[in-house]
């Protein structure tokens, strides 16, 4: 967008430099042009005049005489011709050709018409000014004068002018970017803060710490009330966001006392219902059951989402714990739970980010593979990242679904039935990301599904 409005700020700045410019070239190219034009036609009426009697007379060795110290001083040459068109006497030997637009002009005079103006004379048009009057003897023709002026002098103060305006033009044209450039800076420094704020902002709400405000006084009054706006608004969102984190971590803390008291009451019922009405009981004991979970993935979820200090971690720690701590629930599930790849990995996140993700995925994965399956963990690094990679042997997902599956609450139709919150790949994604991570899903060949939590590199 500078770059747009110093172009147009520029070629503003070389119009006006060529509408005063080109005019005053012209006018003084006219005006050299016009002078020159007047003293030759003065000195060619002047010659036509003092032809006369020489004509009459048939002598003209004094009238050539005049005519080659005119050319000597002048440097333009001079003819004199009869009313034929015959040439009759010459300031220089052997006389210049005519050419036709010379002979025109002869013949008009000839014709007792008199010399008129030349159109303008171009720098590079060498073409000499050639003037031609008719010597009269009362009203008889006996007669032209020719005068044949070079034009290099005209030609040469033309260029130099045009040398001038287009210096002065390239001049304009250097002082207009100079003075352009802190002008578009000054416009566009708002939006410059906008676009590089927007950024910032959206990541300081998404952690619920307060956004750096992109308005510094400058620029524009419009730019500066959108920039103040703008903060207004991050400002607002900021606190919806964390209005909204609160509520949820409030609520579910607040719901769990009286939920572990109705489970605790329905549990008392045991041996005490009708057996009409066990299955009932059975089927709230569920109905509670799952939503305890599901307050336990909130809590977890309004954790997550909240801002923590990023710190080294031993990714190798917290893959052996997890792994302990899932491998009896997968054995006891006829599941095969490995680990490979590279040990002494170390990466920067929030403090028990491996322990979060891999509860997350590997409860998936041990949910979802059927017995007999095998689910890996894998440890990989990049110049860059620390990769660690889970992968099963179970359904997987439809290749339309690996974008929506780290949506909270998000089930995929064919899992409806399954228990669980929908929650988890949420958590472990925006987990990964507090750490300036990333979580990546993927189709593996063979079947399965491979979840990848990338973390930098410590």
């Amino acid at each position: 967008m500078a770059a747009r409005l110093l172009v147009i700020m520029v070629f503003v700045v070389g119009l006006l430099a060529a509408g005063l410019g080109v005019p005053l070239a012209l006018a003084n190219a006219s005006a050299s042009q016009q002078d020159l034009f007047t003293r030759r036609l003065s000195d060619t009426t002047f010659f036509a005049s003092s032809a006369e009697r020489p004509l009459t007379e048939a002598d003209t060795a004094q009238l050539e005489a005049s005519l080659r110290r005119y050319d000597e001083v002048y440097g333009d040459a001079v003819l004199v011709l009869d009313s034929d068109g015959d040439l009759v006497a010459a300031s220089r030997t052997p006389a210049p050709v005519l050419d036709a637009d010379a002979t025109e002009r002869v013949t008009l005079a000839l014709a007792r018409h008199p010399s008129e103006p030349y159109p303008l004379l171009m720098p590079w048009d060498d073409r000499p000014l050639v003037l031609a009057e008719p010597v009269l003897a009362d009203t008889e023709v006996r007669g032209a004068v020719v005068t044949i002026s070079s034009t290099a002098a005209v030609r040469a103060d033309e260029l130099r002018v045009w040398s001038l305006v287009a210096a002065a033009a390239l001049l304009a044209l250097g002082l207009g970017v100079l003075v352009a450039l802190p002008v578009v800076r000054w416009i566009l420094r708002p939006v410059q803060r906008l676009d590089e704020g927007t950024g910032r902002v959206a990541a300081a709400v998404l952690a619920g710490a307060a956004p750096e405000p992109v308005s510094d006084g400058s620029g524009p009054p419009e730019l500066r009330r959108l920039s103040a706006s703008f903060d207004a608004m991050a400002e607002t969102v900021t606190q919806a966001y964390s209005a909204q984190r609160a509520f949820v971590a409030d609520a579910s803390h607040q719901l769990r006392n009286p939920l572990t008291a109705l489970r605790l009451r329905l549990s008392n019922l045991d041996g005490r219902v009708d057996a009409g009405a066990e299955e009932d009981q059975i089927a709230a004991l569920e109905e509670a059951e799952r939503l305890s979970t599901l307050l336990d993935g909130l809590l977890a979820l309004a954790r997550a989402e909240r801002s923590a200090p990023v710190t080294t971690v031993d990714v190798d720690a917290g893959v052996d714990d997890r792994l302990d701590a899932w491998r009896p629930l997968a054995e006891h599930t006829g599941l095969t739970l490995d680990r490979e790849g590279r040990a002494g990995l170390r990466a920067t996140g929030p403090a028990g980010v491996v322990e979060t993700v891999l509860d997350a995925v590997l409860d998936n994965a041990v949910k979802f593979t059927p017995a007999g399956g095998r689910v890996t963990v894998a440890l990989g690094a990049t110049a860059t990242h620390v990769e660690i990679a889970v992968r099963d042997t179970g359904p997987g997902l439809e290749p339309e679904e690996l974008e929506r599956a780290t949506d909270r609450f998000w089930r995929s139709p064919r899992q409806i039935n399954t228990e669980g919150s929908g929650l988890g790949l949420a958590i472990a994604a925006r987990t990964v990301e507090l750490g300036g991570g990333n979580l990546d899903l993927a189709l593996p060949p063979g079947g399965g599904l491979r979840v990848v939590a990338r973390l930098p590199r410590a």
